[in-house]
């Protein structure tokens, strides 16, 4: 096994006295070893009589008179069209165009559906599990995902694992939520597994009972930038592993990788042989934010319980953008896609290089940073400054520059010396007259 100096794996297949827990390895091998991580609203949802029906709607010879599904002559659309940059003319038009504007299915539509959960088993290539099934489910984006998954595995008052810092917007969601944030500290290199460990291991039994879920960013995190090593992953997969967690893995800049091949780099799901990982992945920072359309790959018994929340909140994910991306894709092919997936790099790779060239002009003496290897963000410590949050709320947006500051993103609000710095949407002339004026706020 890799090593990580002061980390203790045990693994003992039954109680072990070296050990503060059972640590026999845990398996999922039928749908009700999922229970124990349902929240209570979860196990209380039951399938929606209407949309139950959906997926009998189109076979052979049958004539529905149950979903109030309105009559598509009625629509006034006949075709819509879709240019591309590159000169590519994508139509929508007659079925096609009539699945994309009526109500269907909830997990997305279903060639979409097929093509992306074939994409996943190719691209991430998850160990076979004996028992559980993956599937995939389509959402308004990442985000919405994110916010189903949550509303699956907590209760108010559960703990939750999360990186320390982390995504500003899912603490958003969570923080009302009234369950417990555990904060497990990062480095330069993502989320330390010795303190993932030492938590759960030391874990008081009157703060509650122990965490079940880990939240975890892996590649190019938000705010920091940082990336999970494959000898993390491994690591951090033993723990949850051995204190039965799942794993969510919100994984959207996994694409944008600036540094090396990322086959080289497996996710979370590629690792997954006990079947206890749930992945998110987004089409924002690829195609375009504005289609909000994201996906979310697991156990099927999971996926399934995400789908009776989508049944009765949001139906299911907008019918014209599944169509636009599936019609765009199949035109493409791997190849077409791994060109474009090359294109997004190289210009990231580019607007990175010129933000840490004007870094390196303006801030050096006055600020710490390091260079992210995926992603679209630099994590900067401000010298000399205990709490940038008023610099950067008042002072900066008088000198004309938005940066977000650090305190934002940990889970307990505290002072912080960090700002995040975006580098994907201004020009390189731009950003070297932000971190100009980024400097004379710091030496003023």
């Amino acid at each position: 096994r890799l090593a990580t100096p002061g980390l203790r794996i045990c693994h003992h297949r039954s109680a072990c006295g070296n050990c503060s827990v059972n640590s026999e390895q845990r398996y999922f091998t039928s749908d009700a070893d999922y229970n124990e991580f349902l929240s209570t609203t979860s196990k209380a949802r039951r399938p929606s009589a209407i949309r139950s029906l959906q997926p009998l709607v189109n076979l052979p010879g049958m004539i529905s008179l149950g979903g109030g599904m309105p009559n598509a002559a009625t629509f006034p659309f006949e075709k819509l069209t879709m240019q591309c940059r590159s000169g590519l003319e994508l139509t929508l038009a007659g079925k096609a165009l009539e699945e994309a504007l009526q109500y269907s299915a909830t997990p997305g539509l279903p060639a979409l559906n097929a093509f992306l959960l074939g994409m996943q088993l190719k691209e991430h290539t998850p160990p076979e599990c004996a028992g559980v099934e993956r599937a995939l489910t389509i959402t308004q984006g990442s985000q919405d995902g994110l916010s189903k998954v949550f509303d699956m595995l907590l209760d108010a008052n559960d703990a939750l694992l999360v990186e320390s810092p982390t995504y500003s917007g899912s603490l958003a969601y969570l923080q009302p939520k009234g369950c417990r944030l555990i904060e497990i500290e990062t480095d330069d290199g993502g989320l330390m597994p010795d303190k993932l460990e030492a938590t759960l291991r030391n874990w008081d039994p009157e703060c509650g009972p122990r965490p079940k879920v880990l939240y975890t960013i892996p590649t190019g995190s938000n705010p920091t930038g940082a990336s999970l090593s494959l000898e993390r992953k491994k690591l951090i997969y033993e723990i949850s592993s051995e204190f039965n967690l799942l794993i969510l893995e919100d994984d959207p800049y996994y694409y944008l990788r600036l540094e090396g091949d990322r086959s080289q780099h497996p996710s979370f799901l590629e690792l997954d042989t006990d079947a206890r990982v749930i992945r998110f992945d987004s089409f924002s920072k690829i195609l375009s934010s504005g289609m909000r359309i994201g996906f979310v790959t697991g156990p099927k018994p999971l996926i399934e319980r995400v789908n009776l929340h989508t049944q009765a909140s949001n139906l299911h994910p907008t019918g014209i953008t599944q169509a636009m991306i599936l019609g765009l894709l199949q035109h493409w092919g791997e190849e077409g896609w791994e060109k474009h997936l090359k294109s997004v790099c190289t210009f990231y790779r580019t607007q990175r290089g010129h933000f840490l060239k004007s870094a390196e002009t303006h801030l050096t003496g006055l600020v710490e940073w390091n260079t992210p290897n995926a992603g679209m963000f630099v994590w900067m410590k401000l010298l000399g400054i205990d709490d940038t949050l008023e610099l950067i709320q008042t002072k900066a947006v008088k000198s004309n520059v938005l940066f977000v500051p650090g305190s934002v993103f940990y889970a307990n609000p505290r002072p912080s010396q960090y700002v995040r710095a975006a580098y994907s949407t201004a020009s390189p002339q731009d950003m070297d007259t932000a971190l100009e004026r980024l400097a004379h706020l710091l030496t003023e």
